[in-house]
């Protein structure tokens, strides 16, 4: 205040040089011209500092219209700025704040969480291509949405469908989907039908971790020790595997009617599936069933120059028949 009032009695002096007295107090010529402004209209009261604060703020909220942003959070946490504008305009009318304003009031209340963006090492980019000439070439994998039965055990449905000819291979129904229970049901497949070239998945565990260097995990990096091809789709585009969701579509009947038990629910599922791949026929097939256009590509034949890996049931029988010739002939 001493500071001020100084600069401007000597600047109010006849004859001084404003330009000369800023660069002598170190303000601007802006900042000087100011309080020289003030003091001749309000004297040394024009010097006291005053609040910056504009007279009116548009974006600024009432304190009821506050409250009941506030309440209406507490009340239904889930409820995000659209809902809450909604109901706003209903009890205040046009005096209702806009869904930019909820906002600004939620983020002063702290009652928005900003959620960290996942860190990806791995993702995939553009949308995958496969050319499908026969059986085998590809396999689609996914989990579909999980219920529970009627006595409570969870259901989760694997399924696994040969792109070419729509047969599905597998629709088990599983306690979790845990890569372990996922490799089991892949390795009885390959032991009955061989393996694939290929096999598409989504991002999801257990087939991918976003966090892993390739996006490998366990059962994925199992499978590409097989000599398998995987196809990842892109995140959060279900179109790229729509063949898979499509199938998945069809099985939705299954859902409406829980059965008592997994094990009850897993007959009923063994059913659809006889129906679907030997009954059922196919407009994209020309009319026919699954079951007549796929023929797999065992352990004794290969499809086109691919030589599929051993079966695990023939390498076995094979053993178990070695070992009797052996001691045949010893005898």
């Amino acid at each position: 205040m001493s500071l001020k009032l100084q600069f401007v009695e000597r600047a109010v002096l006849k004859g001084s040089n404003l330009t000369e007295l800023c660069k002598e107090f170190g303000v601007s010529r802006q900042a000087g011209h100011k309080w020289v402004c003030r003091y001749r209209e309000l004297g040394s009261l024009g010097l006291v500092e005053q609040s910056r604060r504009p007279d009116s703020t548009p974006s600024s909220t009432g304190e009821d219209v506050v409250l009941a942003i506030l309440e209406l959070r507490n009340h239904h946490p889930s409820w995000g700025p659209d809902k809450i504008s909604r109901v706003l305009v209903k009890r205040f009318g046009a005096a209702a704040p806009s869904r930019s304003m909820v906002v600004r009031a939620l983020r002063r209340l702290g009652k928005v969480k900003r959620r960290r963006p996942p860190v990806r090492v791995w993702t995939v980019d553009g949308r995958p291509h496969v050319e499908v000439a026969g059986p085998d070439d590809l396999w689609t994998m996914d989990f579909k949405g999980w219920w529970r039965a009627r006595n409570g055990q969870k259901c989760e449905p694997f399924t696994v469908r040969d792109a070419y000819s729509r047969f599905v291979l597998a629709a088990r129904l599983l306690p979790s989907s845990r890569g372990a229970g996922v490799r089991r049901v892949l390795d009885e497949l390959f032991s009955e039908y061989g393996t694939p070239r290929a096999i598409q998945c989504d991002n999801g565990a257990p087939f991918v971790s976003t966090r892993a260097r390739g996006g490998l995990t366990e059962l994925s990096a199992w499978l590409v020790s097989l000599g398998i091809k995987l196809i990842r789709s892109r995140p959060g585009k279900p179109q790229d595997n729509g063949g898979h969701e499509r199938m998945h579509r069809d099985m939705s009947e299954l859902e409406l009617t829980p059965a008592r038990s997994r094990r009850a629910q897993q007959h009923d599922r063994d059913r659809w599936l006889i129906d679907f791949n030997n009954v059922r026929p196919h407009d994209a097939l020309g009319g026919k069933t699954p079951a007549e256009v796929y023929k797999p590509c065992t352990a004794h034949r290969s499809c086109g120059s691919r030589a599929t890996r051993p079966s695990t049931r023939s390498a076995v029988s094979t053993t178990k028949a070695s070992s009797s010739s052996t001691a045949t002939a010893s005898i």
